[in-house]
């Protein structure tokens, strides 16, 4: 086996507070059900990684299109906006990409869900986009 070159990259503190404001964006576009904004910081096609009910992997990418009708189906239209408490874990993999751990407490209409799964993100001109989605459970909704 060969051994890789050392790549480790360490953000700057510009870098981790870019993620931070990315993901504070995100989350106030997704509390609101604002589907359309959170479409616009994506990268199209959007890369899904997740399981099936079969417990299966599964993979697709979705156009914009099919982003948004299936994020309008999961999150609803409740009364309610959705708060999220979040602890994220940011991996750079250089100063363009980011692999983002997420453990996270989703709250809606009363209900409490707990979240976890991951996101790649990549900087273009400046601004971070998500062009990967990885999470358990998505997998039905991949067909």
């Amino acid at each position: 086996m060969t051994i890789p070159p050392d790549t480790a990259y360490q953000p700057t503190d510009e870098e981790l507070a870019s993620i931070e404001k990315w993901f504070a964006d995100y989350d106030a576009a997704a509390g609101r059900r604002d589907i359309e904004r959170m479409a616009d910081l994506a990268v199209f096609p959007l890369n899904l990684v997740s399981d099936n009910a079969e417990g299966q992997g599964a993979s697709a990418q979705w156009d914009r299109q099919r982003f948004i009708d299936t994020m309008t189906r999961v999150m609803g239209d409740g009364a309610e906006g959705i708060t999220f408490e979040s602890t994220r874990t940011p991996v750079f993999l250089g100063p363009a990409i980011a692999v983002v751990f997420t453990d996270s407490v989703m709250t809606t209409d009363g209900h409490t869900q707990r979240l976890r799964y991951a996101d790649i993100l990549i900087r273009r001109d400046g601004s971070w986009a998500f062009q990967t989605m990885i999470q358990g459970g998505w997998g039905d909704q991949l067909r």
